[in-house]
Formats: structure tokens, sequence, C-alpha cells
């Protein structure tokens, strides 16, 4: 599978699996990125976490904006603890300032 690492703003990057949309998600914590690509680099329209990918990524309320945005692809890790998840999103909002997260910069 494909991959792309995310920088996290702190000289660390965070290593992601690229997947399409239609994706069968398994019951599992991570973040993922809603990320639209121009041929040569990725760039990210929305970072989130979740505890279960299965009940959020299907019907998630931010995916047809991100669509319509040019997204193309979920990027997606699994990270199990709730407080690195925390701290990770905040990371990588931070430092890729994803448009549609616009709540959170």
């Amino acid at each position: 599978m494909a991959t792309c690492k995310w920088p996290l703003g702190n000289g660390e990057t965070l290593e992601f699996t690229i997947y399409d949309s239609s994706t069968t998600w398994n019951n599992i914590a991570g973040l993922y990125i809603f990320a639209r690509s121009d041929g040569q680099r990725w760039y990210a329209l929305y970072v989130g976490q979740t505890d279960d990918f299965r009940s959020r990524l299907p019907n998630h309320e931010r995916w047809d904006e991100a669509r319509r945005n040019g997204a193309t692809a979920v990027h997606a890790v699994v990270v199990s603890q709730a407080g690195t998840r925390d701290k990770l999103e905040k990371l990588l909002i931070r430092q890729l300032r994803p448009p549609l997260n616009d709540q959170l910069l």
C-alpha cells in the first residue's frame, strides 16, 4: 500500500497509509486526513481522529465538502491511545493548516 509522511512541525513526521474513498474500514482507532493530490504532492484538507474508523468515516460530515475541494483519498494511521491521538491531531492541524479545520486553527 502507498504511504505518505506528514510533518508534525517538531522535526518529526508521521506515516499514513493512503486509501481510496471506497475503503471498507475496520473498527480501530486512529488519525485520518482527507487529502487531494496535484500528481506530485498531497495537500491536507481536513485532519481528524476517531476511536472507530468503521463508524466515523463512511458518513463523515466533512467528506462531501472535502471532495468538492478535490479530495480523492483518505490517509489513515492507527493510534490506539486517545491522549496520543489528541496530541498528534493538534500538531498536524497546526503544521498543515487544513482549510476544513477552520474551527481548530
